[in-house]
């Protein structure tokens, strides 16, 4: 019934256009009275399924009782327009006398294929208008051949089987919508069902995820820990073959842990339970501590990183732990698509109402049609077995939805020589209030009002809650 009302409704003014267009022939070159009172009846059946189709569309479907009151009336609807279209057209037709009657039956089989279009969501409601616009469709030829006494190689015999043929065509046309229409709520029940299902799935998958990868975090940091302490010598001294085993398995269980704790960060995103603690930082220092953290790295692989210090500063408001994550992710990635001997520039500038953070190495040079795989969930742009370093292909994907969620941007552009520069837009800000692009107050967020999580926090007073 919504279906049905619902159409009603955004048609409403299609029939009016079509009503007024016929009306105004009939004015002209027939009967004005005829016109005047069609006029009259098109209003009160219109108000009346107008009104209906509103009651209906707003219902809520809980009611039976209300629902059969609905019905009635739809049917009530149906005959008074039905009713009213019939008339105007055995009244043209009655004016014509024995002819064609191309007019007013054209206006039937109008009317007929409306109806076979865009009523068939309740089959008794497309019968019933059906069997008023043939009853009357089969009135009009029939009546010449009455009132003339037509033999029948007259054409107003003619007429009549045309008109049979016209009805089986509107007929055939209803069943076809009727079918489609039948048939697409039967795909959209399916697609539901398969909805839901992936909705279970996907939170089974998740709920799988996030254990196993807790249950591993466990034992990898006492396994990191203890490998820590023996490569540090704190267990002894070691031969030279033991301390070579036992640095590359430290390398291997630091490579574990961050795996793990990326695809955590991806669980709490998809579950929006990522938490952020928001706190007045100074954008130098940001960049200075996270070349710092990354210089051994990029040095193992013969890169060097160097920042281009700024002649002013910039402060923003933002999470330091989660930023030097992505500022990490970003210079690690630049030193391990870097030729050995090349450097990995940073750079800070102010534009306006933002500071733009920029990593610029001299790789081969990302596309920059790469972009959506750049940034996708499990994605690598070199994905063969043969590449030099690896990764899970999700720290770009966690970088930008941090980024996204500071309030910031993350993209990238190939540079006109070698390499490709990743840059990060974040808000200037001094944590007391000023406004971010995404519209949030920084207070929001440390309020946690933020755009990710919302959940309500529970520290006490006076420290910083999670956003």
């Amino acid at each position: 019934m919504r279906d049905y009302s619902q159409v009603g409704v955004n048609l409403f003014w299609q029939r009016q256009m079509i009503f007024a267009a016929a009306i105004f022939l009939s004015a002209f070159y027939y009967d004005l009275w005829l016109s005047i009172s069609t006029v009259i009846l098109i209003a009160i059946s219109e108000t009346f399924d107008y009104l209906l189709f509103l009651r209906i569309t707003r219902w809520r479907g809980r009611s039976p009782r209300l629902a059969r009151l609905f019905m009635n009336r739809i049917y009530i609807g149906t005959v008074l327009s039905a009713g009213v279209i019939s008339y105007f057209a055995l009244g043209i037709a009655l004016q014509q006398g024995a002819t064609t009657h191309f007019l007013p039956l054209f206006f039937l089989f109008a009317a007929a294929l409306f109806a076979s279009m865009n009523n068939h969501h309740i089959l008794p409601v497309l019968m019933l208008r059906l069997a008023i616009y043939g009853a009357t469709f089969l009135f009009i030829p029939i009546w010449d051949i009455v009132r003339t006494g037509a033999s029948i190689e007259s054409e107003l015999w003619t007429q009549l089987f045309t008109v049979v043929f016209v009805l089986y065509f509107i007929v055939d046309c209803s069943r076809i919508f009727l079918k489609m229409y039948r048939t697409n709520l039967r795909q959209l029940e399916e697609l539901k069902v398969e909805h839901e299902k992936t909705k279970i799935a996907f939170k089974v998958k998740t709920e799988f995820v996030s254990t196993i990868s807790h249950e591993l975090r466990t034992p990898m940091t006492s396994i990191k820990g203890s490998l820590d302490m023996a490569c540090a010598g704190v267990l002894g001294e070691m031969t030279p073959q033991m301390e070579k085993v036992l640095k590359i398995a430290q390398r291997n269980s630091a490579r574990l842990t961050s795996i793990i704790n990326e695809i955590l960060d991806l669980q709490k995103f998809e579950a929006g339970k990522i938490s952020f603690d928001i706190e007045p930082l100074e954008v130098q220092t940001i960049i200075e501590d996270a070349i710092e953290l990354n210089q051994s790295f990029a040095g193992n692989l013969g890169v060097t990183l160097r920042y281009a210090k700024p002649s002013e500063p910039a402060g923003i408001a933002t999470d330091e732990k989660r930023l030097q994550q992505v500022m990490s992710n970003l210079l690690s990635n630049a030193a391990k698509f870097s030729p050995a001997g090349s450097t990995v520039k940073v750079t800070s500038v102010n534009l306006g109402d933002k500071v733009r953070i920029s990593v610029i190495d001299e790789g081969i040079g990302l596309a920059e049609s790469e972009r959506e795989k750049v940034f996708d969930e499990f994605s690598q742009i070199d994905s063969s077995d043969q590449r030099a370093v690896g990764g899970t292909g999700l720290g770009m994907n966690i970088s930008k939805r941090i980024i996204e969620a500071l309030g910031g941007q993350i993209d990238y552009f190939k540079n006109d020589g070698p390499g490709t520069t990743f840059y990060i837009d974040m808000p200037l800000g001094n944590g007391t209030g000023k406004e971010l692009p995404h519209g949030m107050a920084v207070k929001d967020m440390v309020n946690g009002e933020g755009p990710i999580g919302d959940e309500a926090s529970d520290k006490p007073d006076g420290e910083r809650a999670a956003a």
